[in-house]
């Protein structure tokens, strides 16, 4: 073992996120190299410093948002071909096969995967893959779905299409009642890199706000989506939802008080007025109107406290 690998994975053995076969390894060239054996003591003696200060949890938007720019970046970063990726350092790749048996167990998989695709055959003349009598194909899965490349409805119809991604492009067709089509628009409106994709997917989503999972969808959208315009479309199909649902409720004071955008804060003042007398809703009323930068929300927030009749 070399000393460059050590160096390359003491924090991860400081961790304890070595796999145990690596970490003996490791214990055992530290045991005989002074140099790789101080900079582990360094590394912990860090660590001991670090864990003496507690430990803060980060805020729900903060992930939230964190996850959705790597998401991005992830999608939008031009990626080396699949033979590429694994031939360019093929010493390298084995040797973290050696100290990973989940990776192994893939490996294992995989074979075993390849064997099940020897019952397919390929059509002469087309090059289309069909089953072989006894075998059956089924539609991928939610969490093999890479990302949605367009949505579309057919004029004067229910019909829509929908092109998503998972090793290669794919198609789906079907209703708006179509559970695989549901599913799609579910994924484009909380995933997709794409705003045009996402303001499609939930301009579609609002046609069945009553479904619990739409719904979801929409305050997800409403609350952390980067588009001013899809988390407009969101408030609107939630509005009628405002006096029921108290998480579309707090959704849309949410919205109010934090949304960087005028736009999609008035309307959510206004979609606010038939709650106006809920505690809640008054308190953030009284706040705006006492010090909100924005002068129109001040002046309605100050009308709307007026309408609201006095509790004796």
């Amino acid at each position: 073992m070399k000393c460059e690998w050590v160096q390359q994975n003491i924090l991860l053995y400081v961790y304890n996120e070595l796999a145990d076969d690596a970490r003996y390894e490791l214990e055992q060239h530290v045991a005989r190299c002074a140099g790789c054996a101080a900079e582990v003591k360094a590394v912990q003696d860090f660590h001991s410093s670090l864990s003496q200060f507690p430990v803060q949890e980060p805020a729900p938007n903060l992930v939230v948002a964190s996850r959705m720019r790597l998401q991005e970046a992830l999608e939008t970063t031009e990626q080396g071909g699949l033979w590429q990726r694994f031939i360019f350092d093929p010493a390298a790749w084995f040797h973290q096969v050696r100290f990973s048996p989940a990776l192994a167990a893939v490996l294992f998989i995989a074979g075993f995967a390849g064997g099940i695709g020897t019952a397919y055959k390929v059509v002469s003349g087309n090059g289309n893959l069909v089953p072989v009598a006894g075998t059956s194909v089924s539609r991928p899965a939610e969490s093999s779905v890479t990302g949605i490349r367009s949505i579309s409805q057919e004029p004067g119809s229910s019909q829509i299409n929908i092109k998503y991604d998972t090793v290669s492009t794919q198609e789906a067709q079907g209703s708006l009642n179509d559970q695989r089509i549901q599913q799609l628009l579910l994924f484009a409106a909380r995933n997709n890199y794409n705003s045009g994709v996402r303001m499609d997917s939930v301009d579609l989503l609002t046609q069945n706000p009553n479904n619990d999972q739409v719904r979801e969808a929409l305050i997800y959208a409403l609350r952390y989506d980067s588009n001013p315009g899809v988390r407009l479309k969101s408030l609107d199909a939630l509005g009628g939802f405002v006096k029921a649902d108290v998480r579309v409720r707090d959704s849309v004071l949410e919205a109010l008080v934090n949304d960087s955008n005028p736009g999609v804060r008035t309307e959510a003042l206004h979609l606010l007025e038939p709650v106006r007398v809920d505690s809640s809703v008054r308190a953030v009323l009284q706040k705006l109107a006492a010090s909100d930068q924005n002068q129109y929300i001040r002046t309605e927030s100050r009308a709307m406290l007026v309408e609201i009749p006095e509790i004796d």
